[in-house]
């Protein structure tokens, strides 16, 4: 393993394997605003809306020492920083400058896969500048992108895409880090398990009261065993616990929905309890979008009675839904329309979708819509 920028000609170990990039910028949306405005610079600032119902849609990494995050409802943000400056979001302007860093990916490589507006994995195996070496493609670009967007960009280089994703993480900001053939399980397993794309904290809560802690203890568990605690996701573990990913770079995904879904244990009707729940999902889903990124204009209601039939309600609006509260909103009046219904539901879900082409697209695991008990 590789951190730093220390130069590295990819060896012939790695002759038949994928060469891939994940370029990260640090903390775009607030750098972007500390950028274009100086008196910005050096301190705690929050992309998003200050009061009421607003959250956080990105937050400077002076904010971030203080506990503020992406998602986070602006209240909680204010409380642990007193001192935290919020500006409002310019979509138009993220937009213009993620089109400035996709044109410089496309000078070293045609497959790029956007991950949202600043975000992206490069395969490069096909080194088409003669460069001759991965981990050099990706000093150079984030020396352009410094040196055309006076940004910074944090990168990984590996011979996947998990691999990849994860090192890009490990140097932030302004960090490079490459995970060399023979190294990824060995990366992998040394990682806490909350480092695994798709396992959140209510997962690694579930994780830790099976003893699982890092990579190391998801490694040591069996494929029949990972199925067993954690069905179609025991899949995903398995791999990731060895660093295998298989998935290609693809150039032309294009995401439908961001979306969650949560499965009772017992069949609801109540009309206070499906308020109750229908919050909760609002607020999980949200902070997916917020993380993502993603902008879309339909708000989908999924309902499956305790007769396995399924009914889904949709709402648009005419262009991309702002804010938290207008999501909240247009779901709250999607419920209340069915209500009261018709049977007990065993299972209820929402989905933002009718994305823009900058939404954030789908990553480990590959599920559009995962299940909120592994969030």
């Amino acid at each position: 393993m590789t951190n730093g920028a220390e130069r590295d000609d990819d060896g012939d170990e790695a002759q038949g394997l994928r060469k891939i990039i994940h370029v990260d910028m640090d903390a775009f949306f607030a750098s972007v605003e500390q950028r274009d405005n100086p008196d910005l610079r050096g301190k705690p600032v929050a992309v998003g809306g200050a009061g009421g119902r607003g959250v956080v849609a990105a937050a400077s990494y002076e904010a971030r020492k203080f506990g503020v995050r992406s998602a986070m409802p602006s209240v909680t943000a204010r409380r642990k920083c007193p001192d935290l400056i919020f500006v409002r979001h310019r979509f138009e302007v993220y937009q213009e400058v993620s089109r400035q860093i996709r044109a410089i990916f496309r000078h070293y490589t045609p497959q790029v896969e956007p991950l949202s507006l600043d975000e992206a994995y490069l395969d490069v195996t096909d080194d088409i500048r003669g460069i001759g070496s991965a981990t050099r493609i990706a000093e150079l670009i984030r020396a352009r992108i410094r040196e055309e967007t006076q940004l910074t960009a944090s990168a990984g280089v590996s011979y996947n895409k998990f691999l990849a994703k994860l090192a890009s993480d490990q140097n932030k900001p302004d960090g490079l880090c490459v995970i060399r053939p023979g190294q990824g399980a060995a990366f992998v397993q040394s990682l806490p398990v909350r480092r695994f794309h798709g396992i959140g904290p209510k997962g690694a809560e579930k994780m830790a009261k099976l003893g699982i802690a890092t990579g190391a203890d998801l490694a040591a568990k069996d494929a029949d065993w990972l199925r067993q605690h954690f069905g179609s996701f025991g899949e995903y573990l398995f791999r990731a616990a060895r660093g295998i990913d298989l998935r290609p770079v693809r150039s032309n995904r294009i995401r439908k929905s961001i979306g969650g879904e949560r499965t009772f244990g017992e069949d609801i009707s109540d009309p206070d309890a499906l308020r109750d729940t229908l919050e909760r999902i609002i607020g999980i889903v949200w902070e997916r979008i917020a993380e993502k990124q993603a902008q879309g204009r339909t708000v989908t209601l999924k309902l499956k009675y305790n007769d396995f039939q399924l009914a889904t309600r949709s709402r648009s609006l005419p262009h991309a839904i702002p804010d938290r509260q207008t999501f909240a909103r247009m779901a709250r009046e999607i419920l209340e329309d069915e209500m009261p219904l018709p049977m007990p539901i065993r299972l209820m879900g929402l989905t933002l979708s009718n994305l823009d082409s900058d939404g954030k697209e789908a990553a480990e695991p590959p599920q559009d819509t995962a299940q909120l008990s592994l969030l």
